[in-house]
């Protein structure tokens, strides 16, 4: 028996492979993964999909961190004194490091820091490990052969670039335990992804046929749909971010003080702090200023506003009100 399982996320490409399995007519199963850190639009889509499509109900999966903070308040109570860490941080952290239903923030309460462009451990732990273990797994366990609909096109990277049509792949995320791995060794899993030479004006298009509109944050300066904001989140989008919705800047404030309070150096960003050229000047010494209100969520929406070089306000700044949307980018509007 062949299982297809279609990887939906909200944005346009995710969408676009979900209306590409019902074109072919073949029985599948599509499943969301809830970082906790989407836009209410992204929840709202998704909802809405299959009623809209007439596809199947989108399964929703959320990660689940309490057992690896209850591991973690064991380490922090067992080691950190011997660390020279204070008692009153310790007993700080212990307090804190609770689940908190938000699967983001619970990822980073047990990280105790943010996931960066080198610690890349959100899409693993949020999205690719709790789809395995949720929808994927048992499907495979009970001898299914399972087919991976992903919504990847060549043109969003030199990464993706050659990656084919169709392969075999190790259904077992890498992430996670060797025997874990070494279970599944034998299940047969693997990539289909029919949108691999696409453009994304095809993209758009393809909605248009449709007759399905694509997720509102594409007009709203977004590039991407997911995570909002995401690590990896460009200068332009974070300034369109804090001009539009400004109230996930005001989330991931307070999340920046609770994860820094967890931390063994009482500080963790959001961003990376050499990603502005302003205030990761003098990083490297020692009465570098780490506050929060110096390195964190608020200066780097500064920084977004300026020019090149981030030193100098962009005299265009409230001119752009056509800024990055689905129309100025891809042509979504033609």
């Amino acid at each position: 028996m062949i299982e297809n399982v279609v990887s939906v996320s909200g944005g346009k490409d995710s969408t676009a492979t979900y209306l590409k399995a019902l074109e072919r007519g073949l029985p599948f199963r599509a499943v969301f993964a809830d970082t906790g850190n989407e836009h209410e639009w992204t929840y709202d889509f998704v909802r809405s999909l299959a009623a809209r499509t007439g596809g199947p109900e989108v399964i929703w999966v959320k990660a689940d961190f309490t057992a690896r903070l209850a591991k973690k308040r064991e380490y922090i109570a067992s080691h950190w004194a011997r660390e020279g860490i204070s008692a009153s941080t310790i007993e700080t952290a212990l307090s804190l490091l609770h689940p908190t239903g938000n699967p983001f923030l619970d990822l980073c309460l047990w990280k105790t820091r943010f996931p960066s462009a080198k610690a890349r451990f959100c899409t693993d732990e949020l999205k690719i490990v709790p789809i395995f273990e949720q929808v994927q797994r048992p499907l495979l366990a009970a001898g299914a052969s399972m087919v991976s609909w992903q919504g990847v096109r060549a043109d969003e990277s030199l990464a993706r670039a050659d990656l084919p049509r169709f392969q075999r792949i190790d259904p077992v995320p890498y992430s996670m335990p060797a025997d874990a791995r070494h279970k599944g060794a034998n299940w047969k899993a693997f990539v289909y992804r029919p949108l691999i030479s696409w453009s994304a004006r095809d993209v758009f298009a393809f909605h248009k046929r449709h007759g399905l509109p694509w997720n509102p944050l594409y007009d709203h300066g977004m590039s991407r749909v997911g995570c909002l904001p995401c690590v990896m989140c460009k200068k332009g989008e974070l300034r369109s971010i804090a001009q539009r919705f400004p109230d996930h800047i005001d989330k991931i404030e307070q999340w920046e003080a609770v994860v820094s309070q967890v931390s063994k150096r009482g500080n963790s960003t959001f961003f990376n702090v050499c990603d502005d050229p302003v205030t990761s000047e003098g990083w490297d010494k020692p009465d570098y200023d780490w506050s929060l209100s110096r390195v964190g969520i608020r200066a780097h929406v500064e920084w977004s506003k300026t020019s090149r070089g981030g030193r100098q306000y962009d005299a265009f700044l409230d001119a752009a009100e056509n800024f990055g949307t689905s129309c100025s980018e891809w042509g979504a509007c033609e």
